[in-house]
Parts: structure tokens; sequence; C-alpha cells
């Protein structure tokens, strides 16, 4: 069966890994023109790294990431502990067998999944710029900017916040601006040292404010995110300059181990977060959707890309237990609907929890980061 897959992000690649291996001709179309380095840290929940235990891909993509036994959430100005615990871990790989955390940079992760996704077909079809859906009783049709064209028996959306799939199949839905700008820049470990003496990884939790820094690629450079509340509308492009001017000014009076970090900021970029309201629906006849196309959400829980890997998971397991096109994608919907739209949730009350006036009050054990439901979900073995 051929299933055609728009979009080579995390979401759309784990699931092109898991169809292949589950018998299917998967296909992914993207349209970039060449896959490069985008993005930089994110988390890898232990669900997403069963997913990849699954797969046969832990092994390679453990090398890349930094164990995140610990965390703890410390007061923007004081640096008292309020919530977690310290880990003053080195940042270096494990062998990714123990179940926990883990942090990444996206583009190494991104290439670990390409690499195994094209090892067993096809490689990912670059330039292919969606720009028409056509269905008939059996088949679906894509047709691309360029010209080209692919024919499948089903069709999955995992095109990103603006997901033309989306548009297509539930009508015009523009993505909302939440109220939140992001700041994003790496510094090299040697720099950012005097600044680390509260661990590898941290979460500092200010007045409509937070800041997280943790160490990637072998305790080699540290990601850095600060991410702001404000009453004004900021662009959602991922490449818009930012000073250290305006990142010391959203973040005033935040310890000087944050103020010193983004001292030393260096292609330091801001953009606007936005989400999207859960749909009633995700499938439209042959058509589906996948991560951010289907449920866009705020950062607080670092659980987004967790939440497309999941999808194709269970996507897989969906097409592998059914066999059909219709009753395959309602279960995947069936499965993935509630749980997304219960991340959403959880992560915006977990925004405000951790962006509240005072943050002396933060309560670590109510908040959702600390819920197994949350955050012990495994893909693999969930029910469906």
């Amino acid at each position: 069966m051929k299933i055609l897959i728009i979009g080579a992000g995390l979401g759309g690649l784990v699931a092109g890994i898991a169809l292949r291996r589950a018998g299917f001709d998967a296909d992914i179309h993207e349209q970039a023109d060449r896959l490069g380095e985008v993005g930089a840290g994110l988390t890898l929940s232990r669900g997403a790294q069963s997913v990849f235990r699954a797969l046969g891909v832990q092994d390679q993509v453990a090398p890349f990431a930094c164990r995140s036994s610990a965390f703890p959430f410390l007061h923007y100005a004081s640096a008292r502990l309020l919530a977690g615990a310290p880990d003053f871990g080195s940042g270096e790989p494990d062998d990714g067998v123990a179940d926990i955390g883990r942090q990444i940079h996206r583009a190494d992760l991104h290439a670990v999944l390409v690499a195994a996704f094209e090892e067993l077909g096809p490689p990912v079809r670059l330039g292919h710029s969606l720009a028409a859906i056509d269905q008939s009783a059996d088949t679906v049709h894509a047709a691309f900017t360029n010209g080209d064209s692919a024919v499948g028996k089903a069709l999955i959306g995992a095109d990103g916040v603006r997901s033309v799939v989306r548009g297509i199949i539930a009508g015009a839905d523009s993505p909302r601006f939440t109220g939140q700008i992001a700041y994003r820049f790496l510094v090299p470990a040697e720099i950012a040292r005097p600044f680390m003496a509260q661990g590898r990884g941290a979460v500092w939790l200010g007045p409509r404010r937070t800041f997280n820094r943790y160490t990637l690629r072998g305790g080699a450079i540290v990601n850095c995110v600060g991410i702001a509340a404000t009453d004004v509308w900021i662009g959602d492009g991922w490449s818009t300059p930012a000073s250290v001017a305006e990142m010391r000014a959203d973040f005033a009076g935040f310890h000087p181990d944050v103020l010193g970090l983004i001292d030393h900021a260096t292609g330091a970029i801001k953009w606007g977060l936005f989400d999207r309201a859960p749909l009633d629906a995700w499938t439209h006849g042959r058509v589906t959707l996948l991560g951010d196309a289907a449920h866009a959400m705020l950062p607080f829980l670092g659980l987004g890309a967790a939440m497309a890997i999941e999808d194709g998971m269970i996507l897989a397991r969906a097409f592998a237990s059914e066999g059909a096109v219709a009753p395959a994608l309602a279960r995947y919907e069936a499965a993935r609907r509630p749980r997304t739209a219960l991340i959403h949730a959880k992560s915006i009350e977990q925004g405000e929890l951790t962006q509240a006036r005072d943050p002396d009050n933060y309560d670590g054990a109510a908040a959702p980061s600390s819920d197994p439901a949350i955050i012990g979900y495994d893909p693999v073995t969930a029910g469906i």
C-alpha cells in the first residue's frame, strides 16, 4: 500500500520509518530543496525514546544525546530551588538504555532519522511543495508546485504549523499568536562554564518569563531558550535576529548566571509562539494530519517534538493492525486526538504556572510536568 507523507520533519520521518518497517510503501515529499541544520535543542521524552528503540535507531540517537536524569526549577532572581533536583552530570552521552529523558540538537536527531528512512527505501523527495489534493473512491492524488504529482492510498499531512494539508481539508484556520516571544541562542561550554553553577540544565521561573538552558553535543555547547509574555504581536519567522540589549531588557532582574549567558549570546534569534486550536476531526477521507499540522502547542512541557514522534508510531501501528485506510485512520485519530488535546491544554497550564507573577508559590508536585500520566506515556505499548 502506497502512503504519501507531506513533510520531512521529525514526525513525518518517524511515520515513514515505522510504516516502511511495517511493510508499507511510504514516500515523504518535502517542500525544501535541501535538508540542513535547522533549530537547536529539544527534549527527548521517555516515550519518544521508546519509539526509537522499537524502530532500531536508539543506538544511533544516543551518541548525540545528553542524559537528563534530573532537572531543577529555580527562582529567577535568587536561584533558590523551587522544584526538582540539580543535575551535575557532564552532559556526555550514555548508551541510551536507561529509561530517562535526554536532550539533543534537532539537527543531529533529524540526520539520524533521514538516514534510517532512506536505508529502507527511496530518499526523501525534495522540492515538492504541495499545491493540491484530489481524492477518488480508492486513491488520493497530490499535485506539487513544480509540476510533479504522486498517487497513493492515503496521505499524511506532517507539514508543520502552517500546514497546507490542514488548510485543504479543514479550511481557513490560521495559527494563533499566543502572546509569547521566544529567544534562542547557543553558547560554547568553555565560555558558559562560569554561569553553570546550578548544573548542566535548569529552568529559571520569573514573572511572565522563563529561561531554560541545558547542554548539548556531549556537553560542548549550552542551548538557551528564553520565553517572555508580551502584549506586542511578534512575527512567526524562525530567523529574526535578536540583540543582547533586547534580551537583557526582557530578562531584567534575572540571576547573574542568566544575564551572563545572554551577554555571550551570538547569532541569537527570536520568534513569536503560535499554536492551533484543536480540531474536532483530523481526517477527511483518505487524508489525515500529524504533528504540528494537527496540534501545534506551546513549548512549556517540552513535548512538542515528542507528540509528533508519538503520532508517527501510533499511525504505523494503526495501519499494521487494520491494513485498510479508513479503519486505520479512524483508529489513529481516536488514539491521538484525546492525548494531544490533553497535552495542548496542559502545556498552557504549565506556562501559566511557570510564568506566574509570584514564582515563590510554584508547586512542582502539582504541575503537569510532574504528572506520570503525561510524562510516562509509551506509544509503543499504549492501547489503540
